[in-house]
């Protein structure tokens, strides 16, 4: 999610309450911690980031994934996963921020900088969105994406996809430019046949709180078809809160919830199923 859509999520009201924790320890595979403490007027102290890590860890979330969308949020994160043990991060040019002209050769050279720290595992969120931009900026978007898959080549690293409204042209440029060892579609939100069309490449399925919603189904069966080497769970925090508590703030101790419902939706036994995600992170990201 871009920075410019944080001022919807914060007005949303107080952040639920914690859930029940997980038997097994988890992971939030994709959170923005600036966002969801600080806000979009401010980044959060240190005190108050901590706090927010120590919440999810005592609901079984100990490792979280930090996600840049532009040049100072990638900073940010990347500081954050050099200070703190429990986050990795990732780094990128939102592919909003590139339609609106945002990846400059600086801007990409320095994302190229940060993606060679130790503690930045992955290359996002980069790819396509048809949604929010319009056909002026899908040019500079797919340079961007293949700018961005070319850098986690380059590194080594993941590579984690924003795909909104473009799932034939996403997989049209990964075809093209040829995927990363570690590919990761966050937020997945295509239906079983393009679920289809990522796995058969080795890509990994990450699913958010979106896994909750009654009108999700389409989404339930694509989770369904992953295997558990290629699955992953997410938050977005504080973007798309899972059920019940739908509309509020997100943040990555309410990974639980969207857990417990992959559990029921795959039909793996909980315990079994928060051990797989975590493995599955470790050969993506590396461990923490």
């Amino acid at each position: 999610m871009s920075r410019s859509a944080s001022s919807r999520a914060n007005r949303r009201g107080e952040p639920p309450p914690s859930p029940e924790a997980l038997p097994s320890p988890a992971l939030d595979s994709h959170t923005h911690l600036d966002i969801a403490v600080g806000g979009e007027e401010r980044l959060p102290t240190e005190a108050e980031v901590d706090a927010e890590i120590a919440a999810a860890a005592a609901v079984g979330i100990p490792k979280l994934v930090q996600v840049g969308v532009d040049v100072a949020s990638s900073q940010w994160s990347a500081a954050l996963a050099a200070r703190h043990p429990s986050v990795l991060a990732a780094v990128a040019l939102h592919p909003n921020e590139a339609g609106a002209g945002a990846a400059t050769d600086e801007a990409l050279a320095e994302i190229d900088r940060l993606a060679a720290l130790p503690r930045v595992r992955a290359v996002g969120e980069t790819g396509l969105d048809r949604f929010r931009t319009g056909p002026e900026g899908w040019a500079a978007q797919e340079a961007s994406f293949r700018a961005h898959i070319g850098i986690a080549k380059r590194h080594g690293i993941a590579l984690v996809i924003h795909d909104r409204d473009a799932h034939a042209e996403v997989l049209r440029v990964l075809d093209d430019e040829g995927l990363p060892e570690h590919t990761v579609f966050h937020c997945f939100s295509g239906d079983a046949a393009f679920a289809r069309q990522c796995l058969d490449r080795g890509a990994v399925l990450s699913f958010a709180g979106t896994l909750t919603f009654a009108n999700a189904g389409n989404l339930r069966e694509a989770a369904a078809l992953a295997p558990l080497d290629q699955l992953l769970v997410e938050t977005d925090s504080p973007f798309l809160t899972p059920v019940p508590h739908r509309g509020r703030p997100n943040g990555s101790r309410l990974v639980p919830l969207t857990v417990r419902a992959l559990a029921e939706t795959t039909g793996v036994e909980l315990d079994r199923l928060c051990q797989a995600l975590t493995t599955t992170a470790e050969r993506v990201f590396g461990q923490w």
